[in-house]
């Protein structure tokens, strides 16, 4: 049974207690008697302990650095929201596949931003430019905020401000099922909650320290009772022995926990399995004995942004998984919505 998320080694930037939210943090940390280090900078992070790589790794994936988000610009968030909203980045799952590796580079701790009014502020004004049409923010986009959320209740306060607006929507993604504390918050249905879901193979092999799939349902009911709209994201799609047996029991799983009174608006993302070039050297230092295949003979190019061409499967691999999966879908969840297939 995966614990809530507790860090072995907290930095905290001297401009973060300048915030309320810093200072509760400080505390709540002093309190719970964890190492606690000051830092002018995160980029100043530096003697992460660790006899070698692989250990410096994971004990950076289990460092929290309290910050101020110093750019309140947003990026875009395409295919699954306008922009990403960043109340934090890192996480402390040890996905193999994660895109993250190569975004965090050399430095995979977490990092939690205390200037989180000033984050919604910014929200708002990108907001009043789209008006009057909704405008849609992902909080997940460079971490999985959920796997925090219980120290810092940042995403509790984005999801009480999403709650009081009429063109704004929030939407995140977890693999974590560590949701009581956001049961009780005024979303007023403004917010869309996520989870990451897989066939067993999949988690068992690939996302390590994530919680296991039967949490996440259970979480997932959860969050629906407490009438928030309801998401799965399968990703990544992964072609393996028997995939289209273990996805079928996947889509079987959610059949039989999830109650008829929650599946009126149940939507679903599908994400096939991709990798870059950069990507595979990172997974091959960080998880040197993964079962990843990462072969490019094997897989088609398809030009990314900002020029790194990414490595998908081929166009009639690509066709029957998406045939698979949507059929499940629809035989499983007539009702509900595949918002994406790519």
């Amino acid at each position: 049974m995966i614990k809530p998320f507790v860090p072995q080694l907290v930095y905290i930037e001297p401009r973060a207690l300048e915030y309320p939210r810093g200072v509760e943090l400080k505390e709540k940390f002093e309190k719970m008697g964890l190492e606690i280090r000051e830092t002018t900078s995160h980029n100043q992070v530096r003697n992460i302990p660790g006899k070698n790589h692989l250990q410096q790794y994971r004990t950076a994936k289990s460092t929290l650095v309290v910050g101020v988000r110093k750019t309140l610009e947003f990026d875009s968030s395409k295919p699954s929201a306008e922009y990403a909203i960043p109340l934090a980045t890192g996480c402390m799952g040890h996905c193999h596949y994660c895109y993250l590796q190569t975004t965090m580079g050399s430095k995979p701790y977490i990092r939690t931003y205390v200037n989180v009014d000033e984050i919604l502020e910014q929200a708002k004004d990108y907001m009043e430019e789209r008006a009057p049409e909704i405008t849609r923010f992902e909080a997940s986009c460079t971490s999985d905020i959920v796997g925090i959320d219980h120290l810092t209740h940042s995403l509790k306060s984005a999801i009480e401000f999403f709650g009081q607006t009429d063109i704004g929507r929030l939407r995140f993604v977890t693999k974590f099922h560590h949701v009581d504390h956001l049961l009780d918050a005024k979303h007023n249905g403004k917010t869309r909650f996520r989870f990451s879901i897989n066939a067993d193979y999949v988690i068992k092999n690939f996302e390590p320290g994530t919680s296991p799939l039967d949490k996440r349902i259970e979480a997932a009911v959860k969050v629906a009772k407490a009438g928030y709209p309801l998401g799965f994201i399968v990703a990544p799609i992964y072609i393996h022995e028997g995939w289209q047996e273990g996805y079928k029991t996947l889509f079987e799983k959610l059949d039989a926990s999830l109650p008829a009174d929650v599946r009126d608006d149940i939507t679903f993302e599908m994400i096939q399995h991709r990798f870059t070039k950069p990507a595979k050297r990172v997974i091959q230092k960080n998880y040197p004995k993964t079962k990843l295949e990462l072969n490019e003979e094997e897989r088609r190019y398809k030009w990314g942004r900002y020029g790194i061409g990414k490595y998908i499967y081929q166009k009639d691999q690509e066709q029957e998984l998406r045939d698979t999966l949507e059929d499940y879908v629809d035989h499983y969840f007539p009702t509900a919505k595949v918002e994406y297939f790519t």
